[in-house]
């Protein structure tokens, strides 16, 4: 398929997204209803990701997963009349709950302790009622959060997690990790 789209092998990357939707859609924190996943791709297809999703654990039957639903613009539960994933028109925005604060995860970005991080953001999040939105890139090189087409559109401050590049599937997973510690899930 890279060959007939002329794009590099390196600039497509559905593994490190499989390896999120499974950090994301497995953790106590999606389990008790406190996240929403949107995709957003490189060639600006939107994605969003129902809860109950649960992720095949094999790449290939990921990737079987994702043609699906680019093909049908939806993936229906077997059995039941929910959607599972479906595309959805651009732009983000306008799936982000409204005045949410928006950070973007990079290694360019201010550099945090997370779990200080977490707890100054729960602190004035409970106070206001403003949600919290995090920009994970899903990429293999590069940094999508400051990107004009995609993060840098929405995101009101990048931050940094670690001083060493992280894979996007350990930042998902320490983001739940953290909030589900303040919120006392698991």
């Amino acid at each position: 398929i890279c060959a007939k789209t002329q794009r590099d092998l390196a600039d497509v990357r559905p593994d490190i997204t499989h390896q999120c939707l499974m950090a994301l859609l497995d953790s106590p924190l999606n389990k008790a209803g406190k996240l929403l996943i949107y995709i957003h791709t490189a060639k600006h297809v939107l994605v969003e990701v129902h809860p109950s999703l649960r992720v095949p654990r094999t790449f290939k039957r990921f990737a079987g997963l994702c043609v699906e639903l680019l093909q049908r613009q939806k993936i229906r539960a077997a059995g039941a009349n929910e959607t599972l994933m479906k595309v959805v028109s651009n732009p983000v925005e306008k799936y982000l709950p409204p005045g949410a604060r928006r950070f973007g995860m990079s290694v360019n970005g201010r550099q945090v302790k997370m779990r200080d991080f977490a707890a100054e953001l729960e602190q004035q999040s409970s106070e206001s009622g403003v949600p919290i939105v995090f920009c994970v890139g899903g990429v293999a090189h590069g940094d999508p959060v400051s990107e004009k087409n995609f993060g840098a559109n929405y995101v009101e401050e990048n931050v940094s997690i670690s001083p060493y590049g992280l894979s996007a599937a350990c930042v998902c997973s320490k983001i739940c990790n953290e909030f589900e510690y303040l919120w006392g899930i698991c």
